[in-house]
């Protein structure tokens, strides 16, 4: 998955990868927290949205692979002797949600999530394929892999179902908005070996 098919317009320095095998218990621990807020943000939007069935029956099977991936994350911390740790702030993702649109009623409430929502699987798939690619341990390519496979996907449906609520001309205009103001965010944030964004 490219950064031009993930639509992305800044690239993840590929040294990034040596600050987060310098301590894989601090990325391993952010990840599984990221695992764990997409399952509950696809809860939360279920929560809001009973009557619209298209949402709910496409996310409710997220819900189950996101926990799912929060227990393989868990899986490898306890294989390597190491503990998951506090959750942390994430700048990033608070920054996405600040830039997102209030206000203009529930309908639009639910693009701007949906938008949101796949921005954050677009930059995960990114750097879960930096990962799986020049990470030094071979099983930990493998697993990354996975992983990207997975946001990929993620983020092709979230994008999907914002077109389909919001339309496809308003969602292009916007999503581009979203994509510069990305773009920005990157260069403005510091990046950390212990953070997955």
């Amino acid at each position: 998955m490219s950064l031009t098919t993930l639509g992305l317009r800044l690239p993840t320095d590929p040294r990034w990868v040596n600050l987060a095998e310098m301590d894989l218990g601090e990325i391993l621990t952010d990840h599984a927290y990221c695992e764990q807020k997409a399952a509950t943000s696809c809860i939360s939007i279920i929560q809001r949205y009973p009557d619209k069935l298209d949402i709910v029956r496409e996310l409710a099977p997220i819900v189950t692979e996101e926990w799912g991936h929060f227990r393989l994350v868990l899986k490898e911390l306890d294989k390597r002797d190491l503990k998951l740790g506090f959750q942390r702030k994430d700048e990033y993702v608070n920054a996405l949600m600040e830039f997102s649109k209030k206000g203009g009623g529930r309908e639009n409430s639910l693009v701007e999530r949906l938008l949101t929502f796949a921005l954050i699987e677009a930059r995960s798939c990114e750097r879960f394929r930096l990962l799986s690619l020049h990470i030094a341990e071979e099983e930990l390519r493998e697993f990354y892999h996975g992983f990207m496979v997975a946001e990929a996907d993620h983020y092709k449906m979230f994008l999907r179902l914002a077109k389909k609520h919001g339309g496809e001309e308003f969602v292009a205009k916007r999503w581009k908005e979203y994509l510069e103001f990305e773009a920005q965010l990157m260069q403005e944030l510091t990046p950390r070996g212990d953070r997955m964004h």
